[in-house]
């Protein structure tokens, strides 16, 4: 459960960054120096969560609900992070390029941390 609530919307926002690069031209390479910015920032700290998420999952009985999975400050977060990027994509203004850069770097850790979810089953 908690691959594929981490790997979904990886997948999704990856997809999104990757069309929000393909509509700019190739010459601000500087977006790509950002987006390794922001995959080294959520490389630690969606490290430090997911290791956290899997001490709660590991304690859990074999045949537990699905809502188990995560604590409620975690499903809280969930809720919240999809609230602001549903609130991002509605605010006019908002350069393609900050998406570019920034859904390109937040999809794949996503992507990266549902593997460590996987790895540990």
């Amino acid at each position: 459960m908690a691959t594929l609530v981490w790997a979904i919307p990886g997948f999704i926002i990856t997809m999104k960054g990757i069309l929000a690069y393909s509509q700019l031209p190739f010459s601000q390479w500087w977006l790509f120096a950002i987006t390794l910015c922001v995959i080294c920032g959520f490389y630690f700290i969606f490290g430090k969560v997911v290791k956290r998420y899997i001490a709660h999952i590991s304690g859990l009985p074999d045949r537990s609900r699905f809502w188990h999975t995560f604590p409620l400050k975690g499903w809280l977060l969930i809720v919240f992070m999809m609230a602001l990027g549903i609130t991002l994509r509605h605010i006019q203004g908002i350069p393609i390029e900050f998406f570019a850069s920034f859904y390109s770097g937040l999809g794949p850790m996503l992507l990266c941390s549902a593997v460590q979810f996987l790895k540990k089953v």
